[in-house]
């Protein structure tokens, strides 16, 4: 399965989730000072980049090879927690009185411009520059992860695509290992030992 339908498919859950949102729910809390539509919208922001890093203009050359060290090497210089909180609070007024109908806008105009893409094309983060390819492995994380954030906020039912799921274990694993988390990582895969408390790989 290629990373664009890896992609469309948490997409198309993660949209599915929307729709089951009640009313009364939007406004709850969800994860940390989220409420669950500031969740949506941060969320939607998987869908949201492709969409604006498509319509800036390609960079020279290749200096993120990969998904992996998107997340070993690049995120944490684009981590700044408040700033994170702050756009997801604004993304979540973005998706107004109809989430479902803005996402899904949002998601057609996206599979439309990456179907006009070649294969090797780049996109910018920060001025640098990885395959689009990669890039949406990274989306995937955010879309199947949030989901289930999303989900358990409102207390639904909902499994995300397996795909995806294997998809995102794979690639946090993989960050793990980097880390030096693996055999940490690997020992409660085979249930040989639990995880810390709060450890994480990303």
């Amino acid at each position: 399965m290629s990373n664009t339908t890896l992609f469309l498919d948490a997409s198309e859950s993660f949209v599915q989730l929307l729709a089951r949102v009640r009313a009364e729910q939007w406004e709850q809390p969800a994860l940390g000072t989220w409420t669950v539509r500031s969740l949506a919208g941060h969320t939607a922001r998987a869908i949201l980049t492709v969409e604006s890093y498509l319509g800036q203009d390609e960079p020279g050359a290749v200096t993120i090879p990969s998904a992996e060290d998107y997340y070993n090497e690049v995120l944490e210089q684009f981590t700044d927690h408040a700033s994170i909180e702050a756009r997801g609070v604004e993304a979540g007024a973005w998706l107004g009185a109809d989430p479902v109908a803005q996402v899904s806008e949002a998601l057609s105009r996206t599979r439309t411009l990456i179907a006009a893409q070649p294969d090797d094309r780049i996109v910018s983060i920060g001025g640098m520059g990885i395959l689009l390819d990669q890039y949406l492995r990274t989306r995937v994380v955010e879309l199947v992860v949030h989901s289930i954030d999303l989900a358990r906020a409102i207390g639904a039912d909902y499994t995300p695509p397996a795909a995806g799921i294997a998809t995102a274990v794979s690639l946090l694993a993989g960050t793990a290992a980097h880390k030096g988390q693996g055999v940490t990582l690997l020992m409660a895969l085979t249930g040989r030992a639990q995880l810390p408390p709060g450890f994480t790989t990303v």
